[in-house]
């Protein structure tokens, strides 16, 4: 049997889903650290690390005053749109870049491209042969639920890491719900620990 090839992918740990930003996440920037301990992990096994971002143009129809239902967030360029300080991406994580157009949400990664060669996830994940992707990051209940289905739908095995990941919860089940629509699609519930512990 062919050995599993391994992803982690980071889904949109930007400053302003982080308390202080725009549209903040509660306790957003506590993803970080089990996150690095899944980031050093990847590259001591030689799995390919990718992180997602929203990068919106400054007028998308995305946000409220375009007819949308979100602030104004992660615009292209802005300080707002960087990666959470303290995030230690390895020299060679493919950036993929969502949410670009100003007529699209872009809320899964799989909608997005890369910023080298402008190819999209889908494309770079059967490129490099990825079997099993495991998941984390902003928000529970959006980004990463899109996320976590799409790459259900392409047929990867989904490992959604619960400990590195936090949700918007506008109502106040939307993160449990989130959880049990992805496990119930098919993700395996893990934690970077179990995960971590397994590998040792």
């Amino acid at each position: 049997m062919k050995e599993a090839k391994k992803a982690l992918l980071i889904i949109d740990v930007q400053n302003d889903f982080c308390p202080g930003g725009s549209l903040a996440v509660t306790d957003g920037d506590r993803v970080v650290e089990p996150l690095n301990n899944m980031i050093k992990l990847a590259r001591e096994n030689g799995w390919l690390v990718i992180a997602s971002r929203d990068w919106h143009p400054k007028d998308t129809a995305h946000f409220k005053e375009f007819g949308g239902i979100w602030p104004a967030h992660c615009i292209e360029g802005t300080g707002g749109a960087k990666f959470k300080h303290g995030l230690l991406f390895p020299e060679k994580t493919v950036i993929i870049n969502k949410g670009t157009s100003k007529k699209d949400d872009g809320y899964s990664p799989f909608e997005g491209t890369d910023t080298v060669l402008d190819l999209p996830l889908a494309q770079i994940l059967n490129i490099k042969g990825i079997t099993d992707i495991f998941i984390g990051g902003l928000a529970t209940d959006y980004c990463v639920k899109a996320g976590v289905l799409d790459a259900l739908k392409n047929g990867y095995g989904v490992y959604l890491l619960e400990d590195a990941i936090k949700a918007v919860n506008l109502k106040p089940d939307d993160g449990a719900n989130a959880i049990a629509e992805m496990q119930n699609a098919g993700a395996i519930i893990t934690t970077t620990t179990e995960v971590i512990n397994e590998k040792r």
